[in-house]
């Protein structure tokens, strides 16, 4: 049976014995989990912005809303064909946008991983103050409490 990773050891070219302590992998599962969920909060965003702007539109003129359905003479393209190009082209420049400015900023600060990033970010900006323990004789919140009429 093979030993768990953490304590496998090896020599480094000084030839000192170190283990491996399993941060890169720890590192590198947070920066996929992070990936996944801000993915996932752009798309729900995405999906939720085109479905409110649709029912809007829908309850503005519903004439007009099924007129641009087909594509008729008149109007050569379906208003959700148009719609999906449109939403196509705005994420698209939202992502290239997004990711132009980041890598700008990346190299305006001469970084080269994003641990040194993290670092030089806390460096710049104030750091955020923990939350101290409440007090044993504080009252545990409430949602109600909160909502409640004084």
């Amino acid at each position: 049976m093979a030993a768990p990773r953490e304590e496998i050891a090896h020599s480094n070219v000084n030839g000192e014995c170190s283990s491996l302590s399993g941060e890169n992998e720890e590192n590198t599962l947070l920066l996929v989990k992070g990936g996944i969920f801000l993915g996932t909060v752009a798309a729900a965003g995405m999906v939720a912005g085109f479905g409110t702007t649709l029912s809007v539109a829908k309850k503005k003129s519903p004439d007009w809303f099924n007129k641009g359905v087909t594509a008729t003479a008149a109007v050569p393209e379906s208003g959700a064909s148009l719609a999906l190009r449109a939403l196509g082209r705005g994420s698209l420049y939202a992502w290239c946008g997004v990711g132009l400015i980041s890598f700008a900023v990346w190299k305006a600060m001469g970084v080269h991983s994003l641990k040194e990033f993290r670092e030089r970010m806390q460096s710049f900006f104030p750091p955020i103050p923990r939350n101290k323990e409440p007090p044993a004789s504080a009252e545990p919140f409430s949602w109600e409490n909160l909502f409640k009429s004084k």
